[in-house]
């Protein structure tokens, strides 16, 4: 075949090594340092080594889907690859997807790429390079969204690759980093619970920043409001004793004041960590009048609310609407009493007491449905009795 330019190979009816010979030449033609003939002497492995070596040139073709073209046929070659020399074909094969200078325009062609290599591999590390590929240029990219991200479908595979905890550790961070660079909160939280749950008690010092970072991003969370299982985290236990801890505790279980007083001697300290003060106070607000609902007193006076929750006197019912808007406190305001009626509300902690109050509930209903049971049979027998 005579060819003008880069040509993009051909893949039907060809062997291996015609197929090698077509991307060689495709590749020089675009400016490659490669050999434009194939290399008998080298086999096929080392023909398709120098391909995947440069194989970043093809981005410099006409279009992104002639490099894809190209790319696609290259992915065909590695898979044909001796056991020995596939796994570093991989590796450097995913590496090139990665340096390859990223646009609007080869976003998508590069993960479908990576996505084919992936889905083209048995179950074992090699999938654990590509997909770490895939999470780098979504993360990159801002666009995590693309990739699959299920956090299930995540753990099930790092179990599948039988991957050592530092290699799930490493996985679980690059994709938590990626979903922050999404603006993915929800499940970068997630990402970062899971992350904090591979560590033991020996390593845990290691994850010292991993949990510094999940408390900041838990605290600055706008629809997190639940924190306590963050302290049986044992890199946010080995935190104990700092300023980033006493300030979780405060939004585990304290109230506004606390966060009022503790930010009055540390302000420096929550500016460092890029929390908003008045964020922290509204969240704070939340959390306090989550507190004042779990008592025992349903009915809560706007004044009660306006001296806890330090609110002028006309704020009061925008705020509650806030908290209704949070999920977090079911309640009606009844503005002819100037005061909040509290159907339900979430427990800040769930500890023993709240334990008990749970098994105390259950038994209510279930001597009211006995009783509810035993009056139907009664009213059963009587009918029966009456015809």
């Amino acid at each position: 075949m005579s060819h003008s330019g880069p040509v993009i190979p051909a893949f039907v009816d060809l062997s291996e090594a015609e197929q090698a010979a077509e991307l060689l030449v495709f590749l020089k033609g675009l400016g490659a340092e490669v050999s434009e003939e194939y290399k008998p002497e080298d086999g096929l492995p080392g023909n398709v080594h120098s391909i995947v070596e440069a194989s970043t040139q093809a981005w410099t073709a006409p279009s992104e889907s002639d490099a894809e073209a190209a790319l696609n046929s290259l992915i065909s070659l590695i898979l044909m690859m001796p056991p020995d020399r596939i796994e570093n074909m991989v590796i450097t094969f995913c590496e090139k997807i990665q340096k390859a200078t990223s646009t609007d325009k080869n976003l998508h062609p590069r993960l479908r790429l990576l996505s084919n290599l992936f889905h083209s591999l048995p179950a074992n590390t090699m999938q654990f390079y590509v997909y770490m590929a895939m999470v780098n240029v979504a993360g990159d990219a801002q666009k995590v969204d693309l990739i699959p991200h299920d956090i299930d479908e995540v753990k099930e595979w790092c179990t599948n690759w039988n991957l050592t905890s530092e290699q799930k550790q490493t996985l679980l961070r690059a994709l938590h980093n990626a979903a922050v660079a999404s603006n993915q909160n929800e499940i970068s939280t997630k990402l970062m619970l899971e992350l904090l749950g591979t560590y033991s008690d020996e390593d845990a010092p290691q994850a010292r920043d991993d949990a510094h970072k999940c408390i900041v991003t838990c605290v600055g969370d706008k629809k997190t409001f639940i924190l306590d299982h963050l302290l049986f985290l044992k890199p946010v236990k080995f935190l104990e004793g700092e300023l980033i801890h006493d300030l979780l505790v405060i939004f585990v279980s304290g109230t506004l004041q606390n966060y009022l007083e503790f930010h009055a001697t540390n302000s420096d300290f929550v500016t460092s960590l890029g929390l908003s003060h008045e964020s922290n106070i509204h969240k704070m607000r939340i959390l306090s009048f989550m507190s004042m609902s779990v008592g025992d007193s349903k009915v809560i006076p706007f004044s009660e609310i306006q001296l806890q929750l330090q609110l002028a006197p006309e704020d009061v019912e925008n705020f509650i609407i806030e908290v209704i808007k949070a999920k977090m406190v079911r309640c009606k305001v009844d503005q002819m009493n100037k005061s909040v009626t509290v159907s339900a509300a979430q427990n800040r902690t769930f500890g023993k007491a709240q334990w008990q109050q749970l098994h105390d509930r259950l038994s209510t209903w279930r001597d009211n449905l006995q009783q509810v049971y035993a009056r139907l049979r009664q009213l059963s027998q009587l009918q029966q009795n009456m015809q």
